[in-house]
């Protein structure tokens, strides 16, 4: 019998943590079968219209946008948004003729995979963080199956639709071969102190940064060295604060390498985005996690609170970080055990091969027809 070639819908974005996973899912059905055809669906102007298309696939996007919480008059566009979204999402469904649609989350996943399972389409959500988005909450009810990074996700969705499968993460993290000593060199950083990375993503986080310009001092008297990722949007104000304290730290406005730079770690500052945590749980570092106060739901706060409830993190409120982050990173540098116990730990709250999990996944959804 002939194998038959999908066609598989992959639907949201927004953010890094909602595309990368994206990207890792449509890489894996690639591997499965170099035939299957995928087509992608985002939100017009962000930034998967971009990210997709250099990953090598198409993208379509849509005229849709979030709902502003805090002036609800100005929703009247975004609704007229929804609606051509919906009228497009149609379309796409009526052209492409997807055999399934995934959602990771974000704007373009509501109205794409809302009119799929309107049309019968089966559906696949996939939920990054252990507070579900509204999007994937509303969409649960008719999905085929829900893939979740968390245990205790019963809470927000029907229990048996729910598969534990991890997040997907880039593959090149667990592919490097440089040992810590060729890592730092390679990164510009010395080798024989201890390193502390601080990542705040890739346009930066202001809070962290101010942060760690006030902890730098307790971190030279630790005889410590820090690799920061100020962000574009900082990097002029950060590398003026660096110049003052040479010997101590490396301000750059991004790290390419991502990869390179755990494997150089000893202790990472980062905020708590559903997909850095995943990376952070499949390599095991000890982790200082300062929780984004401006997301949905509060969703990094919880991210964040489960880790820490299983003595795999230390969490500062974001309020709380220019006061505390300073003592919090000295007390790690000088705290071999607590370091080793932390790494354990989040350690042994990986979730491995999460990409073929939910290929798998959606290959049972496709040979198992309702």
């Amino acid at each position: 019998m002939e194998q038959k070639h999908y066609n598989v819908l992959i639907s949201g974005g927004g953010t890094g943590g909602h595309i990368f996973p994206a990207l890792s899912i449509a890489n894996a059905l690639k591997r499965r079968d170099k035939l299957t055809n995928i087509l992608f669906v985002g939100a017009e102007g962000r930034m998967e219209m971009e990210r997709v298309p250099a990953a090598g696939y198409e993208i379509v996007g849509l005229p849709v946008s979030g709902f502003n919480r805090k002036n609800m008059l100005s929703n009247v566009k975004v609704l007229f948004k929804l609606m051509k979204s919906m009228m497009k999402a149609k379309r796409v469904l009526k052209d492409f003729k997807p055999d399934i649609a995934v959602g990771v989350g974000g704007y373009a996943s509501g109205p794409m995979l809302k009119e799929a399972q309107k049309c019968g389409v089966p559906t696949l959500l996939q939920e990054q963080n252990s507070y579900a988005g509204v999007t994937n909450k509303l969409l649960a009810k008719k999905a085929d199956a829900i893939c979740v990074a968390y245990s205790g996700m019963e809470r927000f969705f029907p229990a048996d639709k729910i598969i534990l499968t991890g997040n997907p993460v880039r593959a090149d993290l667990l592919n490097v071969t440089a040992t810590k000593e060729e890592a730092r060199k390679s990164l510009g950083v010395p080798v024989d102190r201890k390193l502390v990375l601080v990542v705040g993503g890739s346009l930066g986080a202001r809070t962290i940064n101010e942060s760690i310009a006030a902890a730098l001092d307790k971190i030279e008297n630790e005889g410590a060295f820090v690799l920061w990722q100020t962000g574009k949007l900082y990097n002029e104000e950060c590398q003026a604060i660096a110049k003052r304290h040479p010997g101590v730290v490396k301000a750059v406005p991004f790290i390419s390498d991502m990869a390179l730079a755990y494997r150089a770690a000893d202790i990472v500052v980062s905020r708590a985005g559903a997909g850095t945590i995943s990376e952070l749980q499949l390599i095991g570092l000890p982790v200082v996690l300062i929780p984004s106060p401006n997301v949905a739901e509060d969703h990094q706060r919880k991210n964040a609170e489960a880790l820490v409830q299983c003595d795999a993190a230390v969490m500062i409120l974001d309020a709380d970080a220019r006061e505390k982050l300073g003592d919090e990173v000295v007390a790690l540098l000088g705290d071999e055990k607590r370091c080793n116990l932390l790494a354990e730990n989040v350690r042994r709250m990986a979730l491995r091969d999460s990409d073929e999990v939910i290929v798998d996944t959606i290959y049972k959804i496709l040979n198992n027809p309702k």
